[in-house]
């Protein structure tokens, strides 16, 4: 399907799990071909596997249950995972004398939205891999009653990123959603409720992407390209292959910051949204506190102009106000009210394309934000290495590719990667239980103090 949805729809109807595992015996034996024609990953790597391992296998037992938080970087990362329990589980378990029944996989949540700009097969093809979809921007009361049922008496264990989505940074954990944590506590209520042992964990994993060559040649194209397209004279003496750190930093520093200056006038002209800000001169010469400050500025402004379209407050988070304007143009697409369009008259179909379509316009304002939610002015300025200037030269690169109109999921291949996967410690779900059944109120703030130590939890994997 296209990326815009210009024309009314009838609802989303939910993706029902249809675990197949013919389906997925065909993806494992395929998925070594598919890593090396479809992505840039060209290693794969894991650490503490041991620990995932043991969980497995006490899994298989009927001793535990556990859900796999892993970091959300990139969307090549059900790649790396699928690998994980296809090819690295087995070798490990086998060196430990661990008899592990097969198949190794996971149950796991997905956004709904994925099969929209994916294509409908990817729909059929996650719910064969025993995948269960929730829309991110409301309460899925039937999302997430499939999600629990799954955790609590599923085949395999769950496997969900906490983040909600990606953000491209490898070394940023954007804040978790408390989803995660009220999932746990559900299974543990719904174990005791059926008079079942079994504890229950939450197993953060990281997932970092490096380069196996440092590729500032193509850095260095891919920044050139971005000037042009900007505006921007491009300086031929720009880039010295010696100092690459040293050369591009200025120039991608320049294009941040011209950049904003275009998009600040453009919400300030069109939209009568000022970020302009009155920030003091710092003793840094690079201007990234600035460039941090007006950076958020501008992504409210971006916002705003969807949520007041759409009658929507500020609240929460970017990452929050993003996920409640994407659903509030969901609703305005996929009417609740179309189930049988067959039905509608041409003007009634017309004028609910017309809304639609208006609506698909304003979410592209959110979908600005979405990319840059992550961002800070340090990243690079704190460790200029070629990934983190890859990271954030492409996520400009998102930004013109949106406003250019061009397929923002077409990114440039700027060379070949390595992924490290790193296991970490199993939190207990199991040992707070005792204090969330307490009352409502206690049941809020367990399950806001297990997701902040998920979040330190999974910002140490990094």
């Amino acid at each position: 399907m296209s990326l815009d949805i210009n024309q009314a729809q009838p609802p989303l109807e939910f993706i029902p799990p249809a675990f197949n595992p013919t389906v997925l015996r065909i993806t494992q034996l395929l998925l070594p071909a598919w890593i090396k024609s479809l992505t840039i990953i060209s290693q794969i790597e894991a650490e503490n596997v041991k620990t995932l391992v043991k969980l497995i296998d006490e899994f298989q037992q009927k001793k535990i249950r556990f859900l796999i938080a892993f970091r959300h970087p990139q969307t090549e990362d059900p790649f790396a995972l699928t690998y994980l329990f296809s090819h690295i589980v087995p070798k490990i378990a086998r060196q430990e004398g661990i008899k592990l029944k097969y198949p190794l996989h996971t149950h796991f949540i997905y956004d709904r939205g994925i099969p929209l700009w994916a294509g409908s097969y990817v729909g059929w093809f996650f719910s064969r891999m025993g995948g269960t979809p929730i829309y991110r921007g409301k309460a899925d009361w039937t999302g997430l009653k499939s999600a629990r049922s799954l955790f609590a008496d599923g085949l395999f264990p769950m496997a969900a990123a906490p983040e909600g989505a990606t953000n491209g940074l490898s070394e940023i954990v954007s804040p978790l959603e408390p989803g995660i944590a009220q999932l746990g506590f559900w299974c543990a209520e719904d174990l005791h409720k059926a008079g079942r042992s079994e504890q229950v964990f939450i197993l953060p994993v990281g997932i970092k992407y490096s380069y196996t060559n440092p590729p500032w040649e193509a850095i260095a194209k891919l920044i050139s390209e971005l000037e042009a397209a900007s505006g921007i004279p491009i300086d031929e003496n720009g880039y010295d292959p010696a100092l690459p750190q040293e050369m591009l930093y200025p120039r991608l520093i320049g294009l941040a910051a011209h950049l904003l200056s275009v998009m600040e006038d453009f919400y300030k002209r069109f939209y009568r949204y000022s970020s302009e800000l009155n920030i003091p001169e710092t003793e840094t010469s690079d201007g990234n506190e600035a460039i941090t400050a007006r950076l958020k500025a501008l992504l409210d402004s971006a916002l705003k102009v969807s949520e007041d379209y759409f009658d929507l407050q500020p609240k929460g988070n970017f990452n929050d106000r993003c996920r409640r304007v994407e659903q509030a143009s969901w609703n305005y697409i996929f009417r609740e009210d179309f189930k049988d369009i067959k039905a509608l008259s041409t003007i009634e179909k017309r004028l609910a394309d017309r809304v639609a379509e208006e609506a698909n316009s304003r979410m592209w304002h959110m979908r600005l934000v979405e990319s840059f939610v992550a961002v800070t002015g340090k990243y690079v300025r704190e460790k200029p290495t070629a990934e983190r200037f890859a990271e954030t030269t492409l996520l400009i690169w998102d930004m013109v590719a949106r406003i250019k109109g061009s397929n923002p999921f077409k990114r440039p291949k700027l060379g070949k990667q390595k992924v490290r996967i790193t296991i970490g410690e199993p939190l207990s779900i199991s040992d707070r239980f005792a204090d969330y059944k307490a009352s409502r109120k206690a049941a809020r703030i367990v399950v806001g103090d297990f997701t902040s130590d998920l979040q330190k939890a999974m910002e140490e994997l990094v």
